[in-house]
């Protein structure tokens, strides 16, 4: 059985009353400081004022926001009103938003000004034109027939948007009854969060999560960081993706711990908030870390407060992880693997696990879900160290991707397994490896070739800060290797001097055969790099050699 039948609005209130007056968010570059009781109060207000303009169990509600303090105020009271939250990616432009809106069924969204070189407010005004117009809370948008309300988070007001702070001052016409009435509704197993995969491939699919998947899956990922109510998890991943709402602030809260939370990625401003807030676990993408460690003012910081966290969302070259252990005290630091479809983790190493094991495996099956490594082409569990396609079974199973029936039946099977696209490895003792992506495989002339394996080699080469690997498309093989480099400071290194490396090192047929030099790669939001935009440049870039 699952750690609990909670939901999540139940639950955070039993912590509530367990420790009212301990630190739940931090945000400490502006000192904004709330206990569980002040937080869960914040809350309170706003599922009312929710209730106030009609939102109700089971409407959807986007939120499309960097990590404002805000943010998670209304993660919490759409769970205890019962909405369904659907979390928008902060690199989303006008195409992308409009999408999600139409798919998603948005009653509606909740914005901040805007991020990077979109405003949101624009964005949104060309979208639904009809907010200059029309009254608040009756609005009949032509394009987006569900929705009725958008909400700016913040103290400014704009045409035809409720902004928070009205929304806190409506909740005052209600009470805590209405809420709790609520709450004795709702179900475990309701639907409660919508996020969109990254869409690293092929037209973003809205994944439906219930209290159940992710409050327990929150939990076990806590469980294999040790956590308890004395840990200070510092968050500078975004809200928007599992990896800030479940294994940052769900396996915070299950745990009693303390969220210090930051707006923005920014290597400085996560070293200074470890120091000032003393935090003992740290999250991030592997090039969060290596952005932290890399930077110039790293050894100015006490970072011994720090103990555990999480590195996931790609794989970790081995060296980055031997420096994070070393050097930034993160003796106990777990690798999670998983995909926001489980919940999203369902393997994770433990502080218990071996350097050498946290280092080169993604952990054992987390409890309560099994995990089987299957061959994509028959279907059949394989043994100890065969690569296949990684599946898992359990609570943490996602509900399904909104609308769209069929794509939900081709990632689950009718047995109830969710295959993951991913290729991996078990050994005897049930450690996994992640090897590669299906799709992500490189096929040379009838050798497979896999591209972790090549960038783990490429980041051995001194002088290289990180390599991506793709297939290029090759008359005569098929598909031949390309490699991405970023070069450390300060170094120079050409394309022949990376292959003469890879050639008195590895077996020709891995050797890339073209090289690029980048000073980053495209990203999704939440840190993944886009391989298929690397592919696509190389086409590109070679074409242009020929001409």
């Amino acid at each position: 059985m699952p750690f609990t039948d909670d939901t999540i609005g139940d639950f955070f209130e039993k912590q509530v009353m367990k420790d009212p007056e301990r630190e739940f968010i931090v945000y400490p570059d502006r000192d904004l400081r709330f206990t569980y009781k002040e937080f869960d109060e914040r809350v309170n207000m706003l599922a009312r004022g929710l209730l106030e303009i009609g939102i109700v169990k089971g409407d959807h509600i986007g939120i499309w926001a960097t990590n404002v303090p805000d943010w998670l105020t209304f993660l919490f009271a759409t769970a205890k009103i019962g909405a369904v939250f659907v979390t928008v990616n902060t690199a989303y432009k006008i195409h992308e938003v409009e999408y999600l809106m139409k798919q998603a069924d948005l009653k509606a969204i909740a914005i901040i000004d805007g991020f990077r070189d979109v405003s949101y407010i624009e964005t949104i005004y060309e979208l639904v034109p009809e907010l200059k117009t029309q009254n608040r809370g009756s609005l009949k948008s032509e394009k987006f027939p569900h929705l009725k309300n958008v909400i700016f988070i913040g103290q400014e007001k704009h045409r035809g948007m409720y902004n928070t702070r009205e929304l806190f001052l409506l909740g005052q016409h209600s009470s805590d009854e209405d809420i709790h009435k609520i709450m004795k509704t709702l179900n475990k197993d309701d639907v409660i969060n919508m996020q969109y995969t990254s869409g690293t491939t092929g037209f973003p699919k809205g994944v439906m999560l219930t209290h159940h998947n992710i409050l327990n899956n929150g939990y076990y990922i806590g469980e294999r960081q040790k956590l308890t109510e004395d840990d200070r998890v510092c968050l500078p991943v975004p809200l928007f993706h599992c990896f800030g709402i479940v294994l940052g602030v769900l396996a915070a809260l299950t745990h009693g711990g303390t969220l210090v939370m930051l707006e923005l990625f920014d290597p400085l401003m996560v070293l200074a908030a470890v120091q000032k807030e003393k935090c003992t676990a740290l999250y991030g993408v592997p090039t969060m870390f290596i952005a932290e460690f890399s930077h110039p003012m790293f050894r100015m910081f006490d970072l011994s407060s720090l103990r555990t966290g999480i590195m996931a969302g790609s794989p970790c070259p081995i060296e980055a992880m031997k420096r994070v252990i070393n050097e930034m005290h993160c003796t106990d630091i777990t690798i999670a693997y998983g995909l926001t479809e489980a919940s999203p983790v369902f393997t994770q190493t433990s502080t218990d696990d071996s350097i050498e094991r946290r280092v080169s495996t993604v952990g054992t099956a987390m409890p309560e879900i099994e995990v089987k490594i299957v061959n994509p082409d028959t279907g059949e569990t394989v043994g100890p160290n065969v690569q296949g396609e990684i599946c898992c079974r359990g609570y943490n199973t996602m509900k399904g991707y909104y609308k769209m029936p069929e794509m939900t039946e081709h990632a689950i099977d009718k047995d109830g397994w969710l295959h993951s696209g991913d290729l991996a490895t078990v050994d005897e003792d049930g450690y996994y490896r992640i090897t590669g992506r299906i799709k992500d495989m490189i096929i040379r002339g009838g050798e497979n070739i896999y591209p972790r394996e090549l960038e783990e080699f490429l980041f051995t080469m001194p002088g290289i800060k990180s390599a991506q690997v793709v297939g290029i498309p090759d008359e005569k093989y098929g598909e031949i290797v390309g490699a991405y480099i970023v070069l450390a400071d300060g170094i120079d290194l050409t394309e022949e001097d990376i292959r003469d490396y890879s050639l008195s090192r590895i077996a020709r047929y891995k050797v890339p055969k073209h090289v690029f030099f980048v000073d980053e790669y495209p990203m999704t939001a939440s840190g993944k790099v886009q391989k298929f935009k690397l592919r696509d440049m190389a086409v590109a870039l070679l074409k242009e050699k020929q001409n």
